[in-house]
């Protein structure tokens, strides 16, 4: 049995690009299981600690905007480091910034600053920008047929740790007393120990790597086992990349300050109202990606981003009629997910169906810092809006973003993915 890492990948068959992609979809969706733990934790936790840290409402929404900035600053430097050095590489030095942001956090919080909160923020949205690439990591060897499937469901395995993170924050809490740890940080406790797992699963499981495999067949084939194609349409892949921020912006600046927003309504209850809204955007986020995998491979991926763009107005419309009423935002969120969700999918498979495989981790690499900056500018004016409109009034505004995206979608529609 030769070597799959050896330079006989140049002429692996069809079968074993197909039982290497299987194998991809399974550790890349094993990890995202884990990563996606402190990911809800940082969505849940990020603007109470910072709200509580520095005094001042207004500045919530620097937290999540550390979160998006952290990932707009490392994913290029990360999509390079991939084409480089392949996806192995750079998913587990993603790993490795989350877990140092994790303990500063929690450093943070023990000697009550504000600004090295932030830094820790940052670091665990760099590790987030690895998290990122999995879903295109997914479609490297995929069939053009199963591209948003697989990326689907990949996005999907994160339903499991984005959910449970935030359901960890009340038990989190009486570990945290156990372990001695700062007020608000408990939960970050079973975060390191998932990063932890994530970091070995990636390091051992991706081999061979999938992007240096997808390369490799592309420069001997130009129509490779697998379903390597060498088209490229610079407009659609465009479009895909605003659609897919515009889509994460909406999403970013509402999310952001619904746990301020609900800390209002419900101040003696904030734990539990917050982790359990925010666990159901998580699973609205991930829990049905398949499905709108799926519907992209059959339906089309810009019908897919259509559709997502409905169901996130019917939540930001949901929201700002009855912004007082805890279901309501709590409807609110779980369609803001399931929009974004639609959205995301369809977008980021519409971006690498219309790129030539050899530009695909530098253009993911710019759709992603595209889309993370957008976000992070997004939360910090989320905080701006929410204090002169209201809530009711920052999801209105988002609407706009909505339109964009269904106006522009005749440039997508010159292909035919």
């Amino acid at each position: 049995m030769p070597d799959e890492t050896a330079p006989q990948d140049l002429t692996l068959s069809s079968a074993a690009v197909g039982s290497i992609q299987r194998r991809t979809v399974g550790v890349l969706a094993a990890g995202q299981v884990l990563g996606g733990v402190a990911f809800g934790a940082t969505v849940s936790l990020g603007a109470l600690l910072a709200a509580d840290l520095s005094g001042a409402e207004e500045l919530s929404g620097l937290a999540t905007a550390s979160v998006t900035l952290g990932a707009a600053l490392c994913a290029i430097p990360l999509a390079r480091l991939a084409a480089r050095r392949g996806r192995r590489f750079a998913l587990t030095l993603g790993n490795l910034f989350a877990l140092v942001g994790i303990v500063v956090v929690i450093t943070a919080a023990a000697i009550r600053s504000f600004p090295l909160l932030l830094v820790g923020v940052v670091l665990i949205g760099a590790g987030n920008a690895g998290n990122l690439q999995s879903r295109f990591a997914a479609t490297d060897l995929s069939a053009p047929g199963r591209r948003g499937r697989d990326l689907g469901t990949v996005v999907w395995a994160t339903t499991v740790g984005g959910v449970l993170g935030p359901l960890l924050l009340t038990p989190g809490e009486a570990v945290g007393s156990l372990l001695g740890m700062p007020e608000l940080t408990g939960s970050y406790a079973f975060s390191i120990v998932a990063q932890t797992i994530a970091f070995v699963l990636y390091l051992f499981g991706l081999r061979p790597d999938p992007l240096q495999t997808a390369q490799r067949l592309a420069r001997e084939r130009p129509v490779a086992p697998g379903g390597v194609v060498e088209d490229d349409h610079p407009v659609v892949a465009r479009y895909a990349i605003f659609a897919v921020a515009g889509s994460h912006v909406v999403m970013a600046s509402v999310m952001a300050m619904t746990p301020v927003h609900l800390s209002h309504l419900d101040p003696a209850n904030v734990t539990t109202i917050v982790g359990v809204t925010i666990a159901l955007h998580v699973f609205g986020m991930y829990g049905l990606s398949p499905l709108f995998g799926i519907l992209a491979d059959r339906w089309g991926r810009v019908h897919t981003i259509l559709l997502g763009q409905a169901v996130l107005a019917a939540s930001l419309l949901v929201a700002a009629l009855a912004p007082q009423s805890s279901l309501a935002v709590l409807i609110a969120l779980l369609l803001l997910g399931l929009g974004w969700s639609a959205a995301t999918v369809s977008g980021a498979a519409l971006l690498t169906e219309s790129t030539e495989s050899l530009k695909r981790p530098r253009r993911q690499g710019f759709s992603d810092t595209i889309m993370t900056s957008s976000a992070a500018a997004g939360a910090v004016l989320a905080g701006v809006v929410l204090g002169w409109v209201g809530y009711g009034g920052l999801a209105l505004s988002a609407l706009v973003i909505v339109i964009a995206i269904v106006v522009l979608s005749p440039y997508a529609r010159l292909s035919r993915v």
